[in-house]
């Protein structure tokens, strides 16, 4: 099995098909494109391949270590994630092929007038776990 990420932008994808923002939804709109997004994840969980997922505020900041004392924190003038990131989703799946069928799938979650975004998602796989130890021979 092989992780992936997946993760819907606020902007900075390509444009969407039914590219309308979210915030110019009406309320149902917004409760049909969660229950979708509840509803792919709970597909998931019976299929074992959802590890987790969560859908990201746009409020958020940058935080460093600075030496001892209170960290420094900055709004700017980086490009933040906070403005980029809707949302996130770890899939665990035998092949890529399977990875970018989900993705592909979750493109299809319902916007603006209830038609599918056909949204850009970023798809990312996780590097391969390191072993943290080394076996040893018996002595």
């Amino acid at each position: 099995m092989a992780k992936y990420l997946l993760l819907k932008h606020y902007r900075g994808a390509p444009a969407a098909v039914n590219d309308v923002p979210m915030e110019k939804w009406a309320p149902e709109e917004i409760t049909a494109h969660l229950r979708y997004m509840d509803d792919f994840a709970a597909k998931l969980e019976e299929t074992g391949e959802y590890v987790g997922g969560q859908a990201l505020s746009p409020e958020g900041m940058w935080v460093r270590y600075d030496g001892e004392g209170r960290p420094p924190v900055t709004d700017g003038p980086f490009a933040e994630t906070k403005d980029l990131i809707a949302g996130w989703m770890i899939i665990d799946v035998d092949t890529h092929e399977r990875a970018v069928e989900l993705a592909g799938e979750l493109s299809a979650a319902p916007g603006a007038g209830g038609q599918p975004i056909h949204e850009w998602l970023e798809l990312r796989p996780f590097l391969p776990e390191s072993p943290l130890t080394t076996e040893c021979p018996d002595r």
